[in-house]
């Protein structure tokens, strides 16, 4: 499977596998809550976003660190290539945010 000609473990592991592995649970719960908890769909979903957002500033640091440590000019490729590392935890948290808004949709009393 890929997306944008990446593989999806690719990018799991990229975007640091302790972060992903956490938003990965989440999503993991959000389905459980939409069966058991209903109620707790909303929260599971923001958890993600937030926590991908977290992630996603940890991995700017990373790169920050990076950079400053290294003398010389700094390619364009490398903070590119940084930032686009950086950017695939809060994808994935907007994603499971997502679908919570859609089993929320799912779940709404009808009047």
């Amino acid at each position: 499977m890929s997306i944008l000609g990446t593989n999806i473990f690719q990018l799991f592991v990229s975007g640091g596998p302790f972060g992903m592995a956490v938003i990965t649970l989440l999503l993991i719960g959000l389905f459980f809550a939409a069966w058991k908890a209903p109620a707790w769909v909303k929260e599971i979903g923001l958890a993600a976003l937030a926590f991908g957002a977290l992630w996603t500033l940890v991995g700017f640091i990373q790169m920050a660190d990076f950079m400053q440590g290294v003398p010389d000019e700094v390619s364009p490729n490398v903070i590119w290539g940084g930032v686009k590392v950086g950017l695939i935890p809060i994808v994935y948290g907007i994603i499971v945010y997502f679908i919570s808004l859609i089993l929320r949709i799912i779940h709404k009393p009808r009047a």
